[in-house]
């Protein structure tokens, strides 16, 4: 009698086959830069990591990021196009003036800029295809996206930049004062959810600290810093150039300030075993083990400083619930920021000040009053602004420490 094989049983051979290839392979080829998965989850996110088309990817996604990095010269373009189309159909006498004030040459100048601009993203798209071992090929995109990139070239003016210096002392300043005065920091850690592009992050851990985390959610902030943070992309004081207002003509004195050019960074960051980028929800965090033998061996970070943070929460309940968490008792809990929730019903709370200050106070915290007894003092300043602009956005933002009680 022939031997006859039996389908079911082939396919069973496969699968036993192959799932423990695939396990091995994924942990083997991610073991450089990531530890081996130890959930299910962890794997399917890593298996993802290639195959998920960048459209179905959550919003601040790897996968998002580094498509809209990859085609921000092709959506420029386009976008371009289309302010293009709008001006060509006026009328030939408003083109004769539009040629007159030199319209169609400003159009042209920004096209050269964008290009420019389109070197620094085109840097940032491979960098991240090396360290992430991209392979998936980049492909449409959307407006929102564009967006976002344009928001990260932005930041690299605010953080790493001379002309960024002012909005940025306005900002730092009050915190780091607090930090400046801060007894035996070689044994304190410090974490700053929400650090986008890493510049106060980097300040702190400047300043002797054990350990300083910079945790952010969007790898449209996390590929632009690690732009930065490689040697291979970045190595010496103002290496970059850009032009990060060409895409607004908005409230703009000449057409030269919109394409004005700028140069960065104004000092070079990179990673070290004081210095951490933590690429993750802030939400999911846990906290690390203790590192002061003087204190009883309860876990937790010994500050968590927010800046322009607190009102990004969808939830801010849970999120205060969670600095508490993650502060060992007696820890500090420093945030400057405005209140400007997510609109549209997203936020599912916008509190006032007063609301907030007395949820964090029902939470556990202990709220240190300021010089004039208050529970927290105004700083005004701006984010991201542009000097030279007809409009200025300013923030009434407040500033305040609180504790975490020992017990």
């Amino acid at each position: 009698m022939p031997f006859v094989l039996d389908t079911q049983w082939t396919s069973d051979v496969w699968i036993a086959l192959f799932v423990p290839l695939l396990v091995g392979f994924v942990g083997w080829r991610y073991s450089s830069f990531l530890s081996i998965p130890r959930t299910w989850s962890e794997l399917r996110d890593l298996v993802s990591l290639k195959s998920l088309d960048p459209a179905d990817a959550p919003p601040f996604s790897l996968q998002r990021a580094h498509n809209t990095y990859a085609r921000f010269r092709h959506l420029s373009v386009a976008e371009a196009s289309r302010v293009q189309a709008s001006y060509a159909s006026i009328s030939r006498t408003h083109k004769r003036l539009g040629y007159t004030i030199g319209y169609p040459a400003k159009l042209n100048r920004q096209a050269e800029v964008t290009n420019v601009n389109g070197k620094i993203t085109d840097a940032i798209a491979r960098l991240a295809e090396r360290e992430f071992d991209i392979d998936l090929p980049p492909r449409g995109g959307n407006s929102m996206d564009l967006m976002r990139v344009r928001e990260a070239l932005k930041h690299y003016i605010r953080d790493w930049s001379s002309d960024g210096v002012r909005e940025r002392e306005r900002i730092f300043a009050p915190i780091l004062d607090v930090l400046k005065n801060v007894e035996n920091r070689e044994m304190k850690r410090v974490l700053l959810p929400g650090s986008g592009l890493g510049r106060l992050a980097w300040e702190i851990s400047e300043l002797g600290f054990k350990e300083t985390s910079a945790n952010e959610l969007s790898f449209f902030m996390n590929l632009a810093f690690r732009f930065l943070l490689s040697p291979n992309t970045t190595s010496k004081i103002n290496e970059h150039t850009i032009h990060p207002y060409a895409h607004w003509f908005s409230h703009q004195r000449t057409a030269a300030s919109v394409f004005r050019s700028i140069t960065f960074p104004d000092a070079i960051p990179r990673l070290s075993p004081s210095f951490k980028l933590v690429e993750k929800d802030f939400l999911t965090l846990k906290p690390p083990p203790p590192t002061d033998p003087l204190l009883p061996p309860l876990p937790g970070y010994d500050f968590i400083v927010t800046l322009f943070f607190i009102d990004t929460s969808l939830n801010v309940f849970t999120t205060l619930e969670h600095i508490h968490s993650l502060l060992r008792p007696g820890g500090t809990w420093i945030n400057l920021g405005p209140l400007l929730w997510t609109s549209g019903g997203q936020a599912k709370l916008e509190l006032s000040l007063e609301e907030l200050l007395r949820a964090a106070e029902e939470v556990g915290f202990i709220i240190d009053p300021q010089e004039d007894g208050q529970k927290s003092r105004t700083v005004e300043c701006e984010y991201t602004g542009d000097s030279e602009a007809m409009m200025r956005w300013i923030y009434r933002a407040e500033f305040w420490v609180a504790h975490k009680l020992k017990c």
